[in-house]
């Protein structure tokens, strides 16, 4: 089951340990330099594709991961899947050109504590910073909670649309979409409307099928971009 994993407790004292995963070397260059000026950090490795990336962050241990989305041999997201499978100290930030709403929650699904666009590397040192206390950072700013970012991304999505009109959605399948989207398990969202883990699954049985969905993530993805959920 894909959930919106939990923020890590706080980074010790010490210098932030950083590694970079970029296949364009004047990028690389450009961090190195940036890192180079700033005491309060420390530059342990770098990959130049997805598959290095994964093995330097297992053998260095790094503190914050810089993960660009397009590389050769793992791309960006199967590279972020892959490590947050694998380990939980890591905090990975994708650090892109561009990115979508759709790719944005499939990162925080994901394990992503932070996204960072390339042409605002003037916010790299207050991006690291949030992601190790514990906090997310979304393009710009730092951000409290996912249910923040997912609320954001639905309040500045497409036209608004009639949900239960468009896709015949009851108000308690809506529910659970939002449940749903904000990571919840089946538990949870049980408990959370005061209905059994069973009924849970059926509600989402037909959801999937009303949607033409057939992951939770997809749903999430489904839901922030066609304005299915309110937060």
């Amino acid at each position: 089951m894909t959930a919106f994993r939990k923020p890590q407790p706080a980074q010790p004292p010490g210098p932030i340990r950083v590694l970079i995963a970029d296949d364009d070397p004047i990028v690389r260059e450009l961090l190195t330099r940036v890192f180079r000026r700033k005491p309060n950090f420390a530059l342990v490795g770098e990959a130049a594709d997805g598959a290095e990336a994964v093995k330097l962050t297992a053998i260095l241990k790094p503190d914050v991961l810089l993960l660009d989305l397009l590389m050769p041999h793992l791309p960006g997201m199967d590279t972020l899947r892959a490590l947050t499978s694998t380990t939980d100290s890591v905090r990975i930030i994708l650090f892109c050109a561009y990115i979508g709403k759709r790719q944005i929650v499939e990162a925080l699904q994901l394990g992503a504590r932070g996204i960072l666009l390339k042409k605002s590397v003037h916010s790299l040192e207050p991006c690291i910073q949030a992601v190790v206390d514990g906090n997310y950072w979304v393009e710009d700013r730092e951000v409290g909670s996912v249910a923040e970012i997912v609320g954001e991304l639905v309040r500045t999505g497409a036209a608004e649309l009639k949900p239960e009109r468009a896709y015949n959605l009851t108000g308690r399948e809506l529910q659970i979409i939002s449940l749903v989207t904000l990571g919840e398990g089946n538990r949870a969202i049980g408990n959370t409307l005061s209905i059994s883990e069973e009924t849970v699954k059926r509600h989402l049985a037909n959801i999937f099928n009303k949607v033409g969905m057939s992951t939770r993530v997809e749903l999430a993805m489904f839901a922030v971009e066609r304005r299915l959920v309110s937060l």
